[in-house]
């Protein structure tokens, strides 16, 4: 399957919140975008983590 299900952690928590699905033989580099966390209760960089 070439799709997998990668983790999004807050860059300022370091929270685990949020989950997505990548093509890894498309999209080598980690991605990041910009998502709401719960516990900072503001918009955040997430980045992906394994």
């Amino acid at each position: 399957m070439p799709r997998e299900i990668i983790t999004m952690q807050c860059g300022d928590c370091k929270e685990r919140n949020y989950s997505k699905t990548k093509n890894r033989k498309t999209t080598t580099e980690r991605l990041e975008f910009k998502k709401f966390c719960r516990r900072c209760r503001k918009h955040t960089p997430h980045k992906e983590v394994k």
